[in-house]
């Protein structure tokens, strides 16, 4: 459009006059801004008296067609720049924290573990920043539990660990018939058995996974059968594991430990001997759990037979329970009293076995003869969490590969 004929406040009154019943409109925003800030200019809009600013503010609405707030807005940027531009569009956004290869050391990490949930893989990520001075973990020390699983579904992630499947549920109904009570102290275990399934009518080997109550402190070994010939020496063999003195020997109502023969054991040691109750599912419930997220989780469900059993039970003394002991964090229940008066555990903390026995009040008090602090925490140092994984794994992996053969 050509105005450059309508020069002066008055024939712009006029033109405003006349097209009362007129409507304009501009078809690109670009040419409506050249022409807004052209007619400004010309009008010497910054020198004109409220009267005329008015009825240049009318001109331009009616000839852009835009709103009186749109014509104002334009007129305050060409008053504060001295232009009608168009606004560049700056979009927000989050500061990156995380790079690429940060994705993949979490992705290297839960693979060598096995892919532990969230706050234990958060707990590791942590000690391996300020317990073994991983400067490639410094980022991922400080990440939230709901991160790492944002991560775990990105397909960053999933190109480096591709083998994440869920833990499966395995439910298994207890009877019980009475809660050992630690009060506080370490000692007190919960036991179970766990089978390595059948082949053709003959049984696999037995893992004995026995747990403290306080510490989660845990030691699994295996055995070719259950019967006292095999059981005594493996009971015996598995409580020397533990770096404190047993208080308390807790079970279900199987035969294999409810009997004379380990009952007149337990005596000899002076060691406590419990047992389930009836319709009382939590007496044993912390060394079931402990079935399916160790035992089941490494050594699986296939069968293994059992001339095997030697080599299994070293398995778990040199790799299985030492990495469980001093590099997997587990939970630690906390008992919270809703306003309605039930109790409810959470988890806030995560901490290894050997961090927990470390912090519990006056724990060399604990330790049995010959053992001390400064041994078990030369232990823990000797590796950091990953590289004990990672052996771990690799040490699976051969006796799995051995004992899993049809031909073996």
């Amino acid at each position: 459009m050509d105005d450059t004929q309508a020069t002066s406040l008055e024939q712009i009154r006029a033109f405003l006059a006349g097209s009362g019943g007129v409507r304009f409109s501009g078809q690109h925003r670009d040419e409506v801004y050249a022409w807004t800030e052209r007619t400004l200019v010309r009008q010497q809009y910054a020198v004109l008296s409220k009267a005329g600013k008015g009825l240049v503010r009318c001109y331009v609405a009616r000839m852009t067609g835009l709103s009186r707030a749109q014509v104002t807005r334009l007129i305050a940027c060409y008053a504060d720049k001295g232009r009608v531009q168009t606004a560049v569009y700056q979009r927000r956004k989050f500061a990156t924290r995380y790079t690429k290869s940060d994705v993949e050391l979490l992705a290297y990490v839960d693979r060598s573990h096995g892919n532990l949930s969230g706050p234990a893989t958060k707990r590791i990520l942590e000690r391996e920043h300020s317990e073994y001075n991983q400067a490639a973990y410094e980022r991922l020390a400080g990440i939230s539990v709901a991160q790492i699983y944002r991560f775990r579904n990105s397909e960053a992630y999933r190109r480096k660990n591709t083998s994440y499947q869920p833990t499966r549920p395995t439910p298994i109904p207890i009877g019980e018939r009475r809660k050992p009570r630690p009060q506080g102290r370490p000692g007190f275990l919960r036991i179970d058995t766990v089978h390595q399934g059948d082949r053709d009518g003959v049984k696999g080997i037995y893992h004995i996974n026995a747990v403290d109550e306080v510490t989660q402190w845990e030691i699994v070994a295996a055995t070719p059968q259950i019967s006292e010939h095999w059981l005594i020496p493996l009971l015996e063999q598995l409580l020397e594991q533990f770096p404190f003195t047993i208080r308390g020997f807790h079970s279900d109502n199987g035969s294999e430990f409810i009997n004379y023969t380990v009952a007149s054991l337990l005596d000899k040691l002076l060691i406590e001997q419990t047992k389930s109750r009836a319709r009382r599912t939590g007496d044993n419930g912390l060394v079931e759990c402990k079935n399916g997220s160790i035992v089941r989780k490494h050594m699986g469900f296939s069968h293994i037979a059992a001339p095997h059993a030697e080599a299994v039970d070293r398995f778990h003394r040199q790799y299985l329970n030492p990495y469980v002991n001093f590099h997997r964090p587990c939970a630690i229940a906390e008992t919270v009293e809703k306003p309605n008066g039930k109790r409810q555990p959470v988890y806030r903390r995560w901490a290894t076995p050997f961090e927990i026995f470390s912090q519990t009040p006056q724990c060399e008090t604990f330790l049995r003869s010959g053992v001390s602090m400064a041994w078990l925490e030369s232990i823990a140092k000797a590796q950091s969490d990953t590289e004990a994984a990672i052996e771990m794994q690799k040490a699976k992996r051969q006796l799995l590969a051995q004992v899993t053969s049809r031909t073996a």
